[in-house]
């Protein structure tokens, strides 16, 4: 006789229940029970683009990584090099890759000691991730916990670092020096990491902190003027800023040169090996990742067949663009396509034409195209 299993429980992060209170519709989000929106997904996407928002990222797994060997082990796990690392806090974006170069995951490393790393995963990759990882820890003096104890807040917007200093007066002086993909910790606040960092093409601070202080933090940050805003606004925020998520625009199967992320691939220091580099270094690159702005009527979707003077692609993700009020797209094309030509797109059973562009729309609350 056998049982079937039964799925696993969704998991809540400990703003949970403030996003019930602020009538935040729930949805299933990785295994997750996270808020799409709280009411308007595009009030909340321009709150972003023209003042300050903030979003429950908790769904992320923080990982602490420890030991005389730490940056050796990263060195070798990573195709970013985390040697580059050298002030406090500076973070780091990488891609972590298997053997024939496809991307398990992308992910953040903060630098505290060359003995010490926080790393940020993806909440969908995250049980993979561990396992890939802890499977590659023997041989090197290090360790690595899963800090679940811990819950993030990313603010975003011009105004979103003054309405976080407006929040928590005492950190201003603490935070306000940080470059742009560096972060802080505060020596009166155990455990906060503010980074300045975030996911939608904006300034601002991604904060984390003890999920006991989460939901009193959320409450203050609101008491502020920070709105409230949920995955929907996200997905668009961070498609308009080019920004690629895991699972849609590129996953296993894809090295990250086809994902148009050759940028965080560094092959400087011959004396490195990383996983997956041979594989990367020897496979062609068979296609490129670029942007694409719908001329016709309609909207740009995940999966619509692409046609080309050099061959057919597809859509990775798509969206009707908010702060551009036309419909956009991440695509993966046939190598050698030009900026500026025009394609067609199969929506509906019809051929829509759009323009190919570099894959970012929208920075700092200003169109890039």
């Amino acid at each position: 006789m056998t049982h079937s299993s039964s799925p696993a429980a969704p998991q809540r992060t400990p703003l949970y229940e403030s996003h019930l209170a602020a009538h935040g519709k729930i949805v299933d989000f990785a295994g997750w029970e996270m808020p799409i929106n709280y009411g308007s997904q595009i009030d909340e996407h321009h709150a972003v683009r023209k003042d300050a928002g903030m979003f429950d990222v908790s769904h992320m797994c923080a990982l602490d990584l420890t030991g005389a060997d730490a940056t050796r082990w990263l060195r070798h796990l990573l195709a970013n090099d985390v040697a580059k690392l050298t002030i406090p806090g500076k973070a780091l974006y990488s891609c972590m890759l298997n053997d024939e170069a496809g991307v398990i995951d992308d992910l953040i490393v903060y630098y505290f000691s060359a003995q010490h790393f926080r790393i940020v995963v993806n909440a969908g990759t995250a049980e993979k991730d561990i396992a890939w990882m802890r499977a590659h820890l023997p041989g090197y003096d290090c360790t690595l916990s899963v800090r679940r104890d811990l819950a993030m807040i990313a603010v975003q917007g011009p105004n979103a670092r003054e309405r976080f200093w407006t929040a928590f007066p005492g950190t201003r002086a603490q935070t306000e020096s940080l470059a742009v993909f560096q972060g802080a910790t505060l020596p009166d606040r155990p455990n906060w990491l503010v980074a300045r960092t975030g996911y939608t093409g904006e300034d601002g601070f991604e904060i984390t902190l003890p999920a006991s202080q989460a939901a009193t933090t959320w409450q203050t940050l609101i008491e502020a003027g920070v709105k409230p805003c949920g995955l929907g606004a996200r997905d668009t925020l961070r498609l308009e800023a080019g920004m690629n998520l895991y699972g849609q625009d590129m996953d296993e199967t894809l090295s990250p040169y086809d994902a148009g992320l050759k940028w965080t691939v560094d092959l400087k220091d011959p004396a490195r090996t990383f996983i997956g580099q041979l594989a990367l270094v020897t496979r062609r690159q068979a296609t490129q990742f670029s942007g694409l702005v719908l001329i016709d009527r309609g909207v740009l979707r995940a999966h619509q067949k692409v046609t080309t003077a050099l061959g057919t692609g597809e859509i990775t993700s798509g969206t009707f663009s908010p702060s551009l009020n036309q419909s956009i797209a991440l695509a993966r094309l046939p190598a050698g396509v030009a900026i500026g030509s025009e394609v067609d797109v199969e929506i509906r059973d019809k051929q829509l034409k759009a323009r190919v562009v570099k894959p970012s729309f929208v920075r700092h609350g200003k169109p890039v195209l």
